[in-house]
């Protein structure tokens, strides 16, 4: 890593109140910020729309609008239920369609809430958070409940007499795309919102959400009241809900420390095997998972495992996936292991474990669907998808690699996990669209392969002639191997592959074609992995006009396992910086690029990333792009949801800020450093990553005299943008300034 010698802008060892002359920015919305904000808004958008960008937001807005787009649904009952946006609805349609007319090339959909209307009689831009259909098992009522037409109340439930239908929602709605919503109870059949006079459930706008236990009955977490919400500003207590009681009469029933992060409870109404459950997050990566009896006064009984184990159950089983190598009943189990056991042994101290899968050192797991009868597992070995389907055959347990035929990333869900072991499956690459699937594994329990139906393959959105994709490796400063995707034109991107049988290229240099401007993306945190899926936009945007697109798989992610992401945390997270400049290197010495022609571009965490490459290793890019970043670590903790990420980064109240200010960009800027041209946007909507973060280093950059540009959305939420205009326009932004600089 490169630390300039010189004193840093902003003093990390001094009182923020004293040393940061940029705190005021820090007032969302404070009249003073907004109008800096404004200004650096036009001044943005002066610089970057030239010739080029009104042609490209265009574009960018008929792919995100494209009607030929494959619709996403998920089964309830007989329809499939879809969200959809377009060019005529920016705010979007819920609806549903049958499952013989999905199969058609022009479905008949019901429109069941258009959100550009309601947005429109509301006054607010409303941005779909989900929606949970109530599964009807029959009347169900709460213990203890009477019926809904017999309530203390003297108000019958909406649709009482409908119990047996799946008529019941509860719609999460955010204003502006913050995380922060409300949610309110919708009635399929009238196709309306059911009013709070009339019964309906109704929660305010903030941090939390409803959850089904019974047609009268919810669970509930909300930000609201005395002690609410921990220091992660979530909310402290889960309760129980029950229809026409005031809000603040919900009986609480689980709830965490106030330095605890949130804590949740749930029902699984499977018959047969109903549950109530809780989790007390006591961190980012830590819980505590309890069962709840409603029964005998809500007595909790915790599952004992070690907190770093995240615990569920299906019909008859517990599922254990652990994040690092634990110990039970004198039997060593792997971290990122998918274990399964029976349910009632296990909780009655006579466990009998079955390992269904173990990591090694290049496989790890990424992904569990399960069935009705399987655990489907996605599998990632040297970042390339794989899938086993696992099942129980006479008391055995089974295995099988299924959907070997299918390329590319692979994406497994269940289509209705108490009904059928038929899963929905989409492929897609860097620069092959994605094809949705249905397939049907019941027929692995007789020998035979699963069925397999192509329901729907979506249109190339850029041309993608003479392009191609490869794998490559890059050697970091502790000698490990960091691998990571080019897409580009074949020429472009051939000098950088990595033969099958090498693995890793030797030390010379590789002779190559004329270099080319070049995007490095990364993340690098929270587990999260980097897998090849279809570059719609940055396709047309970028590799279209001869750009090249890499994505680097640096420790901090989930592409190798827990390990992979738990080697770069708190006072290792400068590995992950060292992992994405060893790539940057690697491009430039390859001869794909150079150091004038590579960008890096990266988000949330990602922006963290690419804010430590700007001060860090600011000779190794011509231009860098910090998004919805945090950036200022002596203060994370303190904004918004910062403090749930103390796990992830340290705690800057604590001597862990002696390693944090290493990684701190904020505080790793000083003079005398020719820093690459910059641009940071964020959202003036984002609760989640605070945007004082992009507004302090932008006034520092500016008071540096460096080349800074700044754009700030006023709506958008943590993702930047609240629609798919705002995104099409975001991204054109982007994508011009980078040809700006590297073109």
């Amino acid at each position: 890593m490169t630390f300039p010698s010189a004193q840093p802008l902003i003093d990390p060892d001094r009182d923020p109140e004293q040393a940061d002359p940029h705190l005021w920015l820090e007032e969302v919305d404070g009249e003073p910020a907004l109008e800096w904000v404004h200004e650096r808004n036009a001044r943005a958008e002066e610089r970057i729309k030239d010739a080029g960008f009104e042609p490209l937001r265009t574009q960018l807005r008929e792919i995100l609008d494209a009607s030929d787009r494959i619709p996403g649904v998920t089964k309830r009952g007989e329809h499939l239920y879809n969200f959809w946006t377009d060019a005529e609805h920016p705010q979007g349609l819920w609806r549903r369609t049958t499952e013989d007319s999905y199969r058609s090339e022009s479905p008949e959909w019901e429109i069941l809430l258009d959100l550009d209307a309601l947005s429109a009689d509301e006054g607010v831009t409303w941005v779909w958070h989900g929606a949970e259909v109530l599964r009807p098992h029959g009347q169900q009522t709460s213990p203890g409940q009477t019926s809904p037409d017999q309530a203390s109340t003297g108000q019958t439930s909406p649709g009482d007499d409908d119990g047996a239908q799946w008529r019941h929602a509860l719609v999460s709605l955010s204003p502006g795309g913050s995380d922060a919503d409300v949610t309110r109870e919708f009635d399929l059949a009238t196709r309306r919102f059911v009013a709070e006079e009339d019964g309906g459930f109704h929660l305010p706008q903030g941090k939390g959400g409803l959850s089904w236990i019974d047609l009268d009955t919810v669970y509930m977490t909300h930000d609201a009241g005395e002690d609410a919400v921990t220091s992660s500003g979530y909310p402290r207590v889960a309760r129980r809900w029950r229809r026409g009681t005031p809000l603040a009469e919900a009986q609480a029933v689980l709830s965490v420390e106030q330095d605890h992060m949130t804590a949740v409870v749930g029902y699984d109404s499977t018959p047969g095997f109903e549950r109530h459950f809780g989790v007390k997050l006591l961190g980012f990566y830590d819980r505590e998972t309890y069962l709840l009896d409603p029964e005998a006064q809500d007595t909790l009984t915790r599952v004992e495992v070690p907190t770093d184990v995240s615990v569920g159950f299906h019909r008859d089983l517990i599922v254990l996936r652990p994040r690092t190598d634990f110990t039970h009943h004198g039997v060593d189990y792997r971290g990122g292991s998918l274990i399964v056991g029976d349910a009632e042994s296990f909780l009655a101290g006579e466990p009998e474990l079955t390992v269904l899968f173990e990591p090694t050192e290049s496989a790890a797991l990424l992904n569990v669907a399960v069935t009705r009868e399987m655990f489907v597992l996605t599998l990632l070995e040297d970042v390339i998808h794989r899938v086993q389907a696992h099942w129980r055959d006479a008391g055995q347990w089974r295995e099988a690699a299924v959907f070997d035929e299918l390329g590319g990333s692979l994406s497994v869900g269940a289509v209705d996990a108490e009904e059928s072991d038929e899963v929905w499956l989409t492929s897609n690459d860097w620069v092959t669209p994605t094809s949705l699937y249905r397939g049907d594994l019941a027929a692995l329990r007789a020998g035979e392969q699963p069925s397999l139906e192509l329901l729907k393959q979506a249109p190339e959105r850029f041309e993608a002639d003479g392009l191609a994709s490869v794998q490559s490796f890059a050697t970091s400063a502790d000698g490990t191997r960091i691998p990571y995707f080019l897409i580009g034109r074949a020429e472009a991107v051939q000098a950088a592959e990595t033969p099958a049988q090498e693995k890793v290229r030797g030390a010379a240099q590789i002779a190559g074609p004329e270099p080319h401007p070049t995007i490095l993306y990364g993340y690098g945190g929270f587990q999260i992995s980097q897998t090849p899926s279809y570059l719609g936009l940055a396709g047309k945007a970028w590799l279209e006009d001869g750009g090249v697109f890499a994505v680097a798989n640096i420790r901090g992610g989930g592409e190798y396992g827990p390990g992979w992401h738990q080697a770069a945390l708190k006072e290792n997270r400068n590995r992950a910086n060292e992992d994405f400049a060893a790539v940057a290197r690697d491009l430039v010495s390859s001869g794909v690029t150079t150091v004038e022609k590579l960008a890096c571009r990266g988000g949330s965490n990602g922006g963290l990333l690419t804010g430590n490459m700007l001060t860090q290793y600011p000779e190794l890019f011509g231009a860098v792009v910090i998004q919805v970043p945090l950036l200022d670590m002596r203060r994370f903790a303190q904004l918004l949801a910062g403090a749930s990420w103390r796990a992830e980064y340290g705690d800057p109240e604590t001597q862990d800020w002696k390693f944090m200010q290493d990684f701190s960009p904020y505080h790793l800027l000083t003079e005398g450093v020719d820093y690459p041209p910059v641009l940071l946007t964020t959202s003036t909507r984002d609760d989640r990553v605070h945007p004082g973060h992009a507004r302090k280093m932008t006034a520092a950059l500016e008071q540096l005299g460096a080349d800074v540009t700044y754009w700030e959305n006023t709506e958008g939420g943590h993702g930047g943008a609240a629609n798919p205009e705002q995104q099409a326009t975001m991204n054109a932004l982007i994508y011009r300034w980078l040809w700006q600089q590297l073109g």
